[in-house]
């Protein structure tokens, strides 16, 4: 199977429905896989959220994952997250979703690396906390 199809057909199976508890993850499906006792999504939602540290973002740009073709397909699979049915259940949505889009982008994939652009990405997002206060 291509991984567009992979991709596609991951999409479409996906385990949040229309009909989402307002509160907390959604509840798993009957026919959904259980990884480890989570969820699908609770391990995307927990992976999507860490994205929001720059230090995390170094340490994956040092083992070369962000130069993984697949890897970074899986990073554009996780744009899912900026749709308002998704945005929800992230607990820092700025800082995630930012991280995302900047992980889109090849020329940040590789500036990452860079101890300066993980300080200066760790003091705005500090920042941004700040000021949303």
């Amino acid at each position: 199977m291509s991984s567009d199809a992979h991709m596609a057909d991951s999409a479409a199976t996906h385990p949040v429905t229309d009909a989402l508890p307002s509160m907390g993850t959604p509840s798993p499906r009957p026919d959904e896989d259980i990884y480890g006792g989570f969820t699908r999504f609770e391990l995307e939602l927990e992976f999507v959220q860490a994205l929001a540290n720059p230090y995390y973002l170094n340490h994956l740009a040092s083992q070369k994952l962000l130069q993984d073709s697949c890897f970074v397909e899986y990073l554009n699979y996780l744009q899912y997250f900026n749709k308002p049915e998704y945005i929800r259940y992230l607990s820092y949505p700025g800082p995630t979703l930012k991280a995302l889009e900047l992980l889109q982008q090849e020329k940040f994939r590789q500036d990452i690396l860079s101890p300066e652009v993980v300080n200066r990405l760790a003091e705005e997002t500090v920042l941004a906390s700040v000021n949303m206060r």
